[in-house]
């Protein structure tokens, strides 16, 4: 349902009415928005959007080339400097780009800092979220609502080199081989570094091999990468950290190439959201899950083959031993490998006819 309020972009010196140059924003009549996230409409700031769960838009004549969604949650002591970092870059560029910050429910100033400074960064989009949804839940809705045909991740605590946001997107505009470029970290400055560098390790290993694919970073949050690919894997994202795991491994299971790039990592900015054990658990689940949905029979059909080996090793065994005498424990073996190996065969043909459809 469209608001009767003025664009966003008006307030902000925009493109929110007709403007001579090139590259323009379409104006926001054009892109009907609800009120299912935004709170009271009476209260509401003009520069702020406020858009519910609904189908991805579609881009336009005029729509910019890029968009960097920012998803940000309690990063108003820092978030200023990040948005002239980013804008600084993408001027100087020669990309037409918008600015797409995610305001997810701050408990701070930061939706405060970002309606503020709506006024000085004109390529700024800001839209509020009523509820922490979490970041995967503002990288999927973001990328719906993205007007750039290339989408680029990134966070808003310092951590990552935006500075080279437009050498991702320009690898992405020369060579239309790759779908996705993932700045891949080169070093680890989070908190529990000496847990997070040998469980990371193991995750990528495991999501390597079950996917076939090196992979030398599984998890960055600077990435660029095509809209039009995404957006069958959108519904794939999880609410929380491990939706960059996702969004890689969607894309290298369906043969979507991505380039990696080298990039520094630095010390993060604020308090970090992150939970070892629990961000931990969900990352090797949300592994198994992508690969699942992909490949079953990678995940499920190797235990299937070791059960029925070993539980025929030791049927001969116990035949040997005991002629015509089998112990529970290796028919629970025999019978426990097939029934895991037709459920592999099961969720294989479960696969291929969801592809073919």
């Amino acid at each position: 349902m469209s608001e009767p309020t003025q664009p966003p972009h008006q307030a902000t010196g925009s493109p929110g009415t007709p403007q001579p140059t090139t590259g323009s924003v379409t104006p926001r009549e054009e892109y009907p928005v609800t009120s299912a996230v935004g709170g009271d409409r009476r209260h509401r700031h003009p520069a702020v959007e406020h858009v519910g769960v609904r189908e991805p838009i579609d881009r336009r004549p005029g729509d910019p080339q890029v968009t960097i969604v920012l998803p940000c949650y309690n990063e108003g002591e820092h978030v200023l400097l990040e948005l002239e970092r980013i804008s600084a870059v993408m001027d100087d560029s020669e990309f037409e780009y918008e600015l797409l910050c995610i305001d997810d429910a701050s408990t701070d100033d930061t939706l405060a800092v970002l309606t503020s400074a709506a006024a000085t960064y004109p390529q700024m989009r800001i839209l509020a979220f009523r509820r922490n949804g979490g970041s995967g839940t503002a990288r999927r809705i973001g990328t719906q609502e993205a007007r750039g045909e290339i989408v680029v991740w990134t966070d808003a605590d310092m951590t990552y080199e935006n500075e080279r946001i437009p050498e991702l997107v320009r690898t992405l505009v020369e060579d239309d081989s790759y779908d996705q470029v993932v700045g891949a970290r080169t070093t680890e400055q989070g908190t529990h570094k000496w847990a997070r560098v040998p469980a990371k390790f193991v995750i990528r290993k495991i999501a390597e091999w079950l996917s076939r694919q090196r992979i030398p970073d599984l998890n960055s949050g600077l990435r660029a990468f095509r809209r039009s690919v995404s957006l069958p894997y959108l519904r794939l994202l999880p609410p929380g950290f491990s939706c960059v795991t996702t969004i890689t491994l969607a894309f290298l299971m369906n043969q979507h190439d991505i380039k990696y790039v080298e990039t520094e990592y630095f010390k993060r900015a604020g308090k970090s959201k992150f939970k070892f054990f629990g961000d931990a658990y969900r990352y090797i689940l949300q592994v198994l899950r992508m690969v699942m949905y992909f490949d079953p029979l990678r995940v499920l059909m190797p235990p299937a083959l070791w059960l029925v080996l070993i539980g025929a090793v030791k049927f001969v065994v116990d035949m040997v031993r005991h002629p015509f005498y089998f112990p529970a424990s290796t028919i629970l073996l025999i019978v426990s490998g097939i029934l895991i190996g037709s459920l592999a065969l099961m969720a294989d043909l479960l696969v291929r006819s969801r592809d073919s459809s």
